[in-house]
């Protein structure tokens, strides 16, 4: 039997309405839900299902840190399978560090920076190779994408 949960209709419609943002108003879910036809505490406990199940793994704001005088840099390191999970606390422990992810590829460590000035990150990063013993590429950003995922209803 398949486990993969399903999207249904509305699920498909609450992904796709808040991709545009949530409005600036007292009670947004309930604007938005009021949108949709249905009620606050539906949009909300759907919301919690969705990151429940997976289907969604993150439901928060998208800051351009660059027009605050920050930056981020994507990073990735090559992390010996054994000592994985250990590194992965250590990178982790930076309040600089804003996610971090497991890839299958040689460089299997993949995360990112954030820092309220540019001058940091490559701080940071040595900070991090210090730390792990290991060595840090990092990628910073040259141009930026806005990549949408719209579902069919």
């Amino acid at each position: 039997m398949d486990d993969t949960p399903v999207l249904d209709t509305l699920d498909r419609a609450i992904i796709n309405t808040l991709q545009h943002g949530l409005p600036i108003c007292p009670r947004p879910y309930r604007q938005v839900a009021e949108q949709l036809g249905i009620d606050e505490a539906t949009l909300l406990q759907r919301l919690v299902s969705l990151m429940d199940a997976g289907m969604l793994t993150r439901f928060g704001p998208l800051f351009q840190i660059e027009k605050m005088g920050g930056r981020f840099c994507l990073a990735a390191m090559s992390v010996p399978e054994e000592q994985f999970e250990d590194v992965a606390r250590l990178v982790n422990a930076f309040p600089e560090v804003a996610h971090n992810y497991q890839r299958q590829h040689q460089l299997n460590m993949w995360f990112v920076v954030a820092c309220p000035d540019p001058q940091a990150i490559q701080t940071t990063l040595e900070r991090i190779e210090t730390a792990t013993g290991l060595a840090v590429l990092a990628m910073p950003k040259e141009k930026e994408f806005f990549v949408n995922l719209y579902l069919p209803a």
